[in-house]
């Protein structure tokens, strides 16, 4: 019964290594290839621009074009406004002008 008694109260503990180990062997989920992103679709606008510039469509695909167009545009504005570049803070705020003044007065 002694015997009993010893057994029952060791405890086995996993080694540190273990974990360590298995959480280096994992890695970060790979993006998707096949992906979209706002880039993308930017770039995409500028293509159809280039392209219509230069005459690539013809006159009974502009319509569908432009359409396609200004839906990306709007898509666009709606979901990655434009950011102002940095260092031209005050360029977009309009300038305090003086009064004009009549000439011969």
């Amino acid at each position: 019964m002694a015997n009993e008694n010893k057994q029952t109260s060791k405890s086995v503990e996993a080694p540190e290594k273990a974990t360590a180990q298995s959480t280096a062997g994992k890695q970060a989920p790979q993006p998707d290839p096949t992906a979209l992103s706002i880039g993308d679709l930017k770039n995409l606008t500028t293509i159809l621009d280039v392209a219509s510039t230069r005459g690539a469509f013809k006159a009974s695909e502009m319509a569908g074009v432009g359409y396609i167009y200004n839906k990306l545009q709007a898509f666009l504005a709606r979901v990655a406004p434009e950011q102002k570049p940095e260092g031209t803070v005050g360029a977009g705020a309009p300038t305090t002008v003086a009064p004009a003044t009549a000439e011969g007065q």
